[in-house]
């Protein structure tokens, strides 16, 4: 190479790697070939596939992101116990997400089925609707039904959903009803474990590991798990209590409320549709989307599920949506991004890239994340595991080491980069202490754990 080319080729990964749009920067990017893994009913076992996890690329132009993806998390998915035939597979996407956003001062845009945004690890982010509404002719919920009183995945589809509350929308040959050939793993909701709220609503992370994003933290701001299509953050449930970054860490609340209604021949603002099914225990209040109605002033989040704050990627301040759950930790409506974007929704999910771009180099340089390692071990002392648990998403693979007292290794593993669990098998050791050692990056703590026979 001519010493212009080489130059011209410093100059060029010099500026991919000198990016600080958080929209370039904070793919969960799969350097070290990490794999997607599946349960099966009935086995806590996982089974490795063969496609890659997370991003596998992100290039850049001077208006938008495309991120190039698989659409399979590192994180454990399955089994889905509603008898979804359908299962995550490798499904090549591009993502393009605007670098510049701005507020929609038009009329507000519907989020659509579908992807309406992407998660940091490549997953694509749904709204809170099912493809399933009620149907005045039949008295039943049926897919593309009369589109009136639209169905709520959240809760429809609980018994569906994985550990880490996904599950794939079926890919099918010859349409709809054609044979399934794969899915479209994906989120409607905060991605994290069932299990890991304060008050469970699903038993599924009993038999399988309780996986996520991220795990929730009500004393650190959560992290940012993704962006909708009009380019803006989304974020985990908890931020700063002010909008200008003051008084603390506090659960983002939706402002968003079950209607007091019994019947439901009127939507929230007065219009009146077609009747549906009146509340009962088969259609129980919640079940519809149409079911809750917007207050001003009784969460902290306008309309759309946002707010315009400070947060620590954005600390000059960004237009916010933030994934809601309640007190319990529980997903809360309208769950990600709210009916309408807050934005111009000029990103999407697109078959090639038409304009001239650049490839994102992530930095090399050993980092430390913010605040340090947040890691939970339990139990100990331990008879027959020992897990492993961060609180961080987890950007790079967090390694793991597990030593007895006289120095000798006698465990290695790792937390995958966007997982946050890892499970130790103490069966074959023996009774007494252990140093446990985990590192990611510049980061590196050491626990005492012990395990008893």
């Amino acid at each position: 190479m001519n010493k212009a080319l080489l130059v011209a080729a410093l100059l060029s990964a010099t500026a991919a790697d000198a990016q600080t749009n958080p929209a370039i920067t904070k793919w969960l990017i799969n350097a070290t070939g990490i794999t997607g893994r599946h349960y099966v009913s009935g086995s806590s076992t996982p089974i490795s596939d063969t496609y890659p996890a997370n991003v596998q690329t992100v290039q850049y132009s001077a208006n938008n992101s495309y991120v190039k993806a698989s659409g399979i998390p590192s994180y454990i998915v399955g089994p889905y116990l509603d008898g979804n035939p359908s299962f995550a597979s490798n499904n090549n996407h591009i993502f393009k997400i605007p670098l510049n956003p701005v507020q929609n001062t038009g009329t507000p845009v519907y989020t659509s089925l579908g992807s309406i945004g992407v998660f940091i690890n490549g997953v694509p982010m749904y709204n809170g609707k099912d493809a399933f509404s009620y149907k005045a002719a039949t008295g039943t919920n049926v897919q593309m039904g009369d589109g009136v009183w639209n169905r709520d995945a959240i809760v429809a589809e609980r018994s569906g959903f994985d550990c880490a509350k996904g599950h794939p929308s079926p890919i099918s040959t010859g349409g709809p009803g054609g044979p399934i050939t794969g899915g479209t793993y994906h989120h409607h909701q905060n991605p994290t474990a069932f299990n890991l709220d304060i008050v469970p609503i699903s038993n599924v992370c009993d038999l399988y590991l309780a996986d996520g994003l991220y795990n929730i933290n009500a004393f650190s701001h959560s992290p940012l798990i993704g962006f909708a299509f009009d380019g803006f953050p989304v974020y985990g449930a908890y931020g700063y209590a002010n909008a200008d970054g003051t008084g603390g860490i506090t659960r983002i609340r939706s402002s968003y409320r079950l209607r007091s209604i019994t019947a439901r021949t009127h939507y929230a603002d007065g219009t009146d549709v077609a009747d549906g099914p009146a509340v009962s225990s088969t259609f129980p209040l919640g079940m519809y989307m149409e079911d809750y109605e917007y207050v001003a002033g009784y969460g902290d989040l306008d309309a759309h599920n946002g707010r315009f704050c400070k947060t620590p990627e954005y600390p000059s301040g960004i237009y916010c949506y933030f994934a809601t759950v309640d007190a319990n930790w529980n997903s809360a409506f309208p769950y990600l991004v709210g009916p309408t974007y807050y934005g111009i929704n000029s990103g999407g999910k697109v078959t090639t890239i038409t304009e001239t771009v650049t490839d994102y180099h992530p930095t090399t340089a050993v980092a430390h994340i913010a605040g340090g390692l947040d890691i939970n071990v339990y139990p100990s002392p331990a008879s027959d595991l020992i897990a492993v648990q961060t609180g961080n998403v987890v950007a790079a693979d967090m390694d793991i080491a597990l030593y007895d007292m006289m120095g000798r290794l006698v465990y290695s593993g790792k937390i995958n980069q966007g997982s946050t669990i890892s499970h130790i098998d103490t069966r074959t050791l023996y009774s007494g202490d252990y140093i446990l050692k985990i590192t990611c990056g510049a980061d590196m703590i050491t626990k005492t754990v012990s395990v008893t026979k």
